[in-house]
């Protein structure tokens, strides 16, 4: 061997030593969580705490449901390894675009879940058999009410009562038919796979709220404006969420969220694997970690909303505890009625007895 080829192979071997070098540096940096969620979902002490315990550095990119979509559609599910679509939002993109990849059931502990906030959402985010969705932060629409001015409301259609008459105040949108729908002993979401079995509930629900015009003080739009007339007293019963409910609780306790007896209306934003995600094991490490009740106050007191972390609401702070467990006994959160996606066409016809509700005289 020439020295010209010794001293070759010397330098080629420095190579592929410095090139291991930098493949081991490259590999101790791709131990990071690029996670695609909401404000408030991710809070800085939250994300310390995790990243300490694992040795996972997170990546936290802020976004909401159509942007969600927009990036994961945009890379074929890339760039990042967890998400939190709602869950009304996952399998009609899985569908249309195959931007997620099924969850591995064995990878999270059941056990931390409320157990019918679970089985709603994976059964909600089931496609062709595979679960694509796991519940993690959540809140209700359902009923606002005076309960000294108001004591007889404790269902959407006692809004129609003649002893609120003109105190009245509910959103001529989909929440409010479905509410009355599931109030007037119906069931709309066993009909969304049958239009014209919707449209005899829809019927049935216009007609009601048509005759129930007169107890409207207003139709509110905009939560703020809603707030101050049940505040003022100018309007003594609600339909509106569940932190509206608390924050005036907390400067009147006559004023709090009741549950509907029929059920509130819940929302959930899930954890759900983008196609293309890079780190599972770290994307499940999280899911694990912030579905500790312990942890899973911090999120609540951070996001202002509850999650389905089973036990939380014994570490919340002592008066949004208070107020959660009088709303929300086992029973109310059992009731929850959970929104399912949306199949095309029946917002059309929502949207046609709405406007055929606020014509009526």
């Amino acid at each position: 061997m020439s020295k010209n080829t010794g001293s070759l192979r010397a330098t080629m071997l420095g190579v592929s030593a410095l090139a291991g070098v930098v493949m081991l540096a490259g590999g101790a940096q791709a131990e990071e969580l690029r996670l695609l969620t909401w404000g408030g979902y991710a809070p800085d002490e939250v994300v310390q705490m995790f990243e300490k315990e694992t040795g996972i550095d997170v990546e936290v990119t802020l976004s909401n449901n159509e942007d969600m979509i927009s990036k994961l559609r945009a890379t074929g599910g890339g760039g990042f390894d967890l998400a939190q679509p709602s869950q009304d939002r996952i399998a009609g993109a899985q569908m249309e675009y195959g931007i997620y990849k099924p969850m591995d059931l064995s990878k999270v502990d059941a056990a931390k879940f409320i157990p019918s906030m679970l089985a709603a959402t994976k059964s909600n985010t089931t496609v062709d058999g595979e679960v694509y969705g796991l519940p993690h932060v959540w809140g209700t629409s359902g009923l606002v009410v005076n309960t000294k001015a108001a004591p007889d409301v404790k269902d959407y259609t006692d809004l129609c009562n003649a002893s609120v008459s003109g105190k009245v105040s509910y959103r001529l949108k989909r929440p409010t038919l479905i509410g009355f729908a599931f109030a007037m002993g119906m069931d709309p979401f066993a009909a969304y796979g049958d239009e014209a079995k919707y449209q005899e509930i829809l019927d049935k629900v216009q007609e009601k709220l048509i005759e129930c015009k007169p107890n409207v003080k207003t139709y509110w739009e905009g939560g703020d404006a809603l707030l101050n007339l049940v505040r003022s007293g100018e309007v003594v019963a609600a339909m509106a969420w569940d932190t509206g409910g608390w924050k005036l609780n907390n400067d009147n306790a006559d004023i709090t969220f009741v549950a509907p007896k029929s059920g509130a209306l819940g929302w959930v934003d899930t954890f759900a694997l983008p196609r293309k995600s890079a780190n599972e094991d770290a994307a499940y490490k999280w899911i694990n970690f912030v579905m500790q009740p312990e942890i899973a106050a911090k999120i609540t007191a951070s996001a202002g909303n509850f999650t389905a972390s089973k036990g939380a609401d014994e570490f919340a702070e002592g008066k949004l505890k208070a107020q959660f467990q009088n709303s929300f006994p086992q029973e109310a959160l059992d009731n929850i009625k959970w929104y399912p996606p949306v199949p095309a066409g029946l917002e059309t016809l929502e949207g046609k007895v709405l406007d055929r509700v606020k014509a009526a005289q």
